[in-house]
Parts: structure tokens; sequence; C-alpha cells
């Protein structure tokens, strides 16, 4: 049997570089489409895509057994203008459009195309009910973005390619993301739950995430998925977990929202809301988790046993 190649965008972003060796060390090859060619030495093959000229290296599309597609601006980078707000739906779409165009006209052999997509589809707020895949969707922000990004991954099922979307939540890694923010203040005494602290925080430990992607290949799922552990915290739990963790203490009132929003913006919804995501779906299609709940994922995260 043939070695399967899998075609990664999207993987200089914390995910796309742990879910690249992970598939690696599994015995898959992998491609990866960048922006820009690499002269650094690499396990990996490397092709360039262009989104702005429309343009993608053709033995890219025609080696490739399967696509795995995280590419998307970082929604917690930077304040949410207009054009910033435009950059990352568009990163989305118009990332996605190209693929299924190039899918569409260039002769290929790719079986399943997996994409990421975000629990912010069910929009954010203080609710404690939990979300299934066919829960209403939200109307806020990331919302609509999840919305018009989901329509442009469906379109490549038209093509005959099996298509899943994981609908990612919160990926607690401390090499960035927002575990990474969540650290900073706890690490100088300063730390604090944000709001309220009864947001749900629907998270996933990046090891879970990336056998979730191999999983959905290896299984050929097709539909959504929410890719959240089975054991959702509150942003209050979560904060003393950590302060736990760095054997710190907290002893600062809640950060008020009016002082996030005045920092933030628009982009505090982040922050301050949330939701109860349930990850059922994925669990009765056979996967199972190495770290269900919080406590196993930070003992991992921090090598305590």
């Amino acid at each position: 049997m043939s070695q399967k190649r899998i075609l990664i965008t999207g993987a200089s972003g914390l995910v796309g570089r742990s879910l690249a060796q992970y598939l690696h060390e599994k015995g898959y090859a992998i491609s990866l489409l960048s922006r820009k060619k690499s002269h650094k030495p690499s396990i990996f093959q490397s092709y360039i895509w262009n989104i702005g000229t429309s343009h993608i290296d053709e033995e890219a599309i025609s080696t490739a057994d399967y696509i795995i597609h995280l590419a998307g601006e970082n929604v917690g980078e930077r304040e949410w203008t207009e054009r910033r707000k435009q950059a990352i739906l568009e990163s989305r779409t118009r990332s996605t459009n190209l693929l299924f165009e190039k899918l569409k006209t260039i002769p290929n052999q790719v079986k399943g195309f997996v994409s990421a997509s975000a629990i912010g589809l069910y929009g954010m707020d203080l609710a404690e009910t939990e979300v299934m895949e066919d829960s209403p969707v939200g109307e806020d922000f990331l919302a609509n973005v999840t919305i018009e990004w989901e329509k442009s991954i469906d379109q490549i099922a038209e093509l005959g390619k099996k298509v899943a979307k994981l609908r990612i939540g919160v990926v607690l890694d401390r090499a960035g993301g927002a575990l990474a923010k969540m650290l900073e203040p706890i690490k100088f005494w300063v730390g604090a739950p944000l709001g309220t602290g009864t947001q749900y925080i629907s998270w996933i430990h990046p090891s879970d995430l990336c056998r979730m992607f191999e999983y959905a290949i290896s299984k050929d799922l097709e539909g959504a998925y929410n890719a959240v552990a089975p054991k959702p915290v509150t942003n209050a739990e979560l904060t003393q977990a950590l302060a736990k963790m760095l054997d710190k203490p907290l002893f600062l009132p809640n950060i008020p929202e009016f002082a996030l929003r005045l920092a933030l913006g628009e982009m505090a919804d982040i922050a301050l809301l949330g939701k109860n995501v349930s990850c059922q779906k994925i669990q009765s299609a056979g996967f199972e988790f190495q770290y269900p709940d919080l406590q196993s994922a930070l003992n991992d995260l921090f090598q305590k046993k």
C-alpha cells in the first residue's frame, strides 16, 4: 500500500506546525502550501500559493490524496478594525474558494478534504445551554465569518470529495494562543477571571486536535464535528487551575467588562463570552480523547504527574 500524501494549508500556524509533525510521525507524506519559498532544509515538500493572484503550484494538487485546510488570519492577534475584519473573513473564504477552483480544474486523486472551522459559529454568550452540531448559529461577527467560511468549504463536496469540518474550540497550547495570553498575568501575580468569570471555555488539548484531524482522514469522516474536549470549564475555573499549576495566588477581583471593552473594543467578546459545546458526535464516531478533562490536559502541558 502506497504512502498517503496530505497537503496542508496554514502549516506555519500553531496548530499546523504540530499537525504536520504528528502526521509525518504517523507515516504520512506531507506537503505544505506556503506563501513564500523556504530556503531552510525541511522534511516536508513545499509548494507556493498566492490567494491574491489565484495561483497554486499544480503539483501540490495533483499529488495529494487528502487536503487539510487550516489557513486563516488569527482572530485574536490585532484590534478588529473594519479592514481587519474583512481580512479575517477573506483569508478563509478566498483561500477555500481557490482550492475549490483548483480541485475542479487540475486532474487529481484527492479523496478527502478536512477543514478547520470554529465553534464561533454558534455565537458567544453567557448561557449554560449545551450546543451540538445542529444547534442554531449565532449572529455576531465571528458567527457570520464561520457561516461564510463553511459555505465555501461545503462546495468542495460538489466535486465528489469527502468533506469534514472540525469546529475547533480554544486550543490549550503553551506556545501561543489563548493559553499563553492567560498565563502571562498569572506569572506576574496579576491574574484574575475576566468579566463574570462564568463564561464557558470549550477547549481541546493540541495532541487530541492533531489526533482528531488524522482520525477524520483515516475514517473518511464527512460533515461537521465539534473539536472540543468532553468537559468544558468556566473562565474562572480555568484561571484558578492555571494559577495552581504555576503556584501563584489569585487575589485580584475579576477584571470588569468595561475595562476589557475599553482596551479591546469588539474583540473583547472573545474574552468575555463563550459557549458550552458538546463533543458527543465525534465520540459517537469512535474518537477517544487522551485528555478528556482539564486536569489531565494541564498535567501533560505542564509535565506534572
